[in-house]
């Protein structure tokens, strides 16, 4: 009998025509279920077999987006069924690490499986990575509008992916250290334990580096932050240095606007005088402006 059987969006009749076990109804729920924006990782003991979801995670530079695809699994003694979701608009996960050990251990195999989902996690580290390092190489001449929705939505896939390496990491720990409820023991050996802990170092390396991406990631939204209060400090200057400028004209026009009786004869109270007065005052003011350095 094959020990591994695969099934892609499968039916209920299709999934318990293919289980040599008895599932419970919740299980089956779970297997069945559509799937989720944010699938959650599951691991669960039933006596003699085991009913787990674990969820790969595959980058999409094209549309700057980390997809996350659902693998859902029974595994017994004899027999491992997996289950996997097509994400909506996406591409369904590729079984090529089972294909390659087909006639394995069912054990082996579940420990292939985990193991090439913990290898996707290090790719989303490495297209955060990437991401990041074009952020901080356009953060300038980028719009703000760009810079600021870039910055979010990495921010949100960083934190999914954050959050679903640590649950995939504590149901490997499940393996590792044998607190999962399973009847049969020999379901994962010590040497499939032993590998196990291999993925769970893994897991925790890509745990670590995302923390790493997100503190990039916050450091390069303070800069952009910084940077818009630059950009409006200049602006709040340009302003200021506009109404110096405009100030002392004003000033000389209401003053020699006022209504002094018989003073506009003298020769200080004439249109050249005021005139000179203005053009005085504001080329001093350019000079002051440009020796202080504030345009």
């Amino acid at each position: 009998m094959r020990k591994w059987l695969d099934l892609l969006d499968p039916t209920r009749e299709q999934l318990l025509e293919a289980l040599d076990v008895r599932v419970e109804e919740h299980a089956l729920g779970v297997l069945l279920a559509p799937p989720a924006a944010r699938p959650r990782s599951l691991l669960e003991g039933h006596g003699d077999h085991v009913v787990g979801v674990f969820v790969a995670m595959s980058p999409v530079p094209d549309e700057d987006r980390i997809e996350s695809r659902e693998i859902g699994f029974v595994a017994s003694s004899e027999r491992l069924v997996t289950v996997r979701k097509t994400p909506p608009g996406g591409e369904a996960w590729a079984p090529d690490c089972l294909d390659a050990a087909a006639e394995a251990e069912v054990g082996e195999l579940v420990y292939r499986l985990a193991d090439d989902v913990a290898g996707t996690y290090l790719e989303v580290v490495d297209y955060a990575d990437a991401e990041i390092d074009e952020l901080e190489d356009h953060i300038e001449d980028w719009p703000s509008a760009l810079v600021r929705r870039r910055i979010s939505e990495l921010r949100h896939d960083l934190i999914h992916a954050r959050r679903t390496v640590g649950a995939m990491r504590a149901k490997v720990r499940r393996i590792t250290d044998k607190s999962l409820d399973i009847a049969d023991q020999g379901l994962f050996p010590e040497n499939v334990e032993r590998d196990f802990a291999d993925t769970y170092e893994t897991l925790f390396r890509a745990g670590e580096e995302l923390d790493v991406a997100r503190d990039l990631l916050a450091s390069s939204r303070d800069y952009h932050q910084s940077l818009i209060a630059e950009n409006q400090n200049e602006i709040v200057k340009i302003l200021t240095v506009i109404a110096s400028l405009v100030l002392v004209p004003s000033l000389v026009v209401g003053f020699y606007g006022q209504n002094f009786v018989g003073q506009f004869k003298e020769p200080y109270w004439t249109f050249g005088v005021s005139l000179g007065l203005i053009v005085g005052s504001t080329v001093l003011q350019l000079v002051l402006f440009r020796w202080r350095r504030w345009i």
